[in-house]
């Protein structure tokens, strides 16, 4: 009868010790995530702070898959299926533009520089901005790049009529523009230099033309949402504060980053991509704007640009105001924003 006694009374104890623990991850919201790529360093932040516990401490159960580009987590979130996605905003504002009333909006951004790029040999025909015209560039019709292609092109005063494009499979594409079948590619920048770099160019054979560095100031990814999921007000400003702290960890410590890109993924190349988070962390993400305002902040003047490039690029027949694109009612305070680095 004691030992019987005795077994009651600790299974009981440890029932009660373990009802904390279980109500706890039962209080957890569940909030779902896509990457708009693959897990590659553009997921750095995201699953940083996914795997130091971030999201958890915040309250929520983040879900974070892969994607298949911007047009597809654009439509994703819109349709419901994810609460937020990594999307580029030009691709979101022409959703917006053709789907009256989705009500997308950006509530973070990603990248403060725009990663959109043109790469080309060193030794080949394009050796500045206008020797662009009449060439042709490998690129697809849903690329950013080719979409945002005439923007670049108006900024820098050329007639991108002219130019042909060749519509190949991205990695048939990359083989073919080392081997020499085209002048030049569209990319964003830190995909393509390490995609041209595994088949056998060295970094220093390749010229690029980053649209950031030639007139262009339009924003990169943001953290796009739909209605619904920022009606969780609480929910979102959760996720949009965990993810900012993620990604100022991967910002000021590349490796930990690169680490966590292993850890959700074991085939993943970790000196690749350590190599690839270099790239967009110097070259998107520590900006003079991003020290002044902390990593997710957007300016109107710079919202309005973004606006004015991708409504010209992409032929919009109207343009939404800033206001219709973005929200900073989720960020977290200025102070919870700013980079270590």
């Amino acid at each position: 009868m004691q030992r019987r006694s005795l077994l009651r009374a600790t299974g009981a104890a440890a029932l009660l010790a373990a009802t904390p623990l279980v109500r706890a991850q039962g209080n957890l919201k569940p909030f779902k995530f896509n990457l708009g790529w693959k897990v590659e360093a553009t997921a750095a932040g995201f699953l940083v702070a996914q795997q130091r516990g971030y999201y958890k401490d915040a309250g929520l159960d983040v879900t974070i898959d892969t994607g298949n580009g911007s047009a597809a987590a654009i439509s994703l979130v819109a349709g419901g299926a994810y609460d937020c996605a990594s999307a580029d905003l030009s691709t979101m504002i022409e959703f917006n533009v053709k789907n009256a009333g989705a009500a997308l909006k950006a509530v973070a951004i990603q990248y403060d520089l725009n990663p959109n790029a043109i790469l080309v040999r060193k030794d080949g025909p394009i050796q500045k901005p206008a020797d662009f015209a009449g060439k042709t560039l490998l690129g697809q019709p849903f690329n950013a790049s080719r979409k945002l292609f005439p923007a670049f092109a108006r900024a820098q005063n050329f007639d991108a009529s002219g130019v042909k494009w060749e519509n190949v499979a991205p990695d048939i594409g990359d083989t073919r523009f080392v081997r020499g079948d085209f002048d030049g590619a569209a990319y964003f920048y830190f995909t393509g230099l390490l995609n041209l770099k595994a088949r056998g160019m060295s970094l220093d054979q390749i010229r690029m033309f980053r649209f950031s560095d030639y007139g262009m100031k339009s924003y990169g990814n943001g953290l796009v949402a739909n209605a619904k999921s920022m009606e969780q007000a609480e929910a979102m400003k959760a996720f949009v504060a965990a993810t900012t702290r993620g990604w100022i960890d991967a910002i000021a410590d590349v490796k930990a980053g690169a680490a966590a890109i292993k850890t959700r993924e074991p085939l993943a190349n970790e000196p690749i991509e350590l190599e690839r988070l270099q790239l967009i962390v110097d070259g998107s993400m520590v900006t003079p704007g991003t020290r002044s305002h902390g990593w997710g902040a957007a300016t109107t003047e710079r919202l309005q640009a973004t606006i004015d490039e991708t409504v010209a690029a992409f032929a919009l027949p109207s343009a939404p105001k800033p206001a219709d694109i973005w929200t900073d009612g989720f960020l977290p305070a200025a102070k919870a924003r700013q980079l270590k680095a």
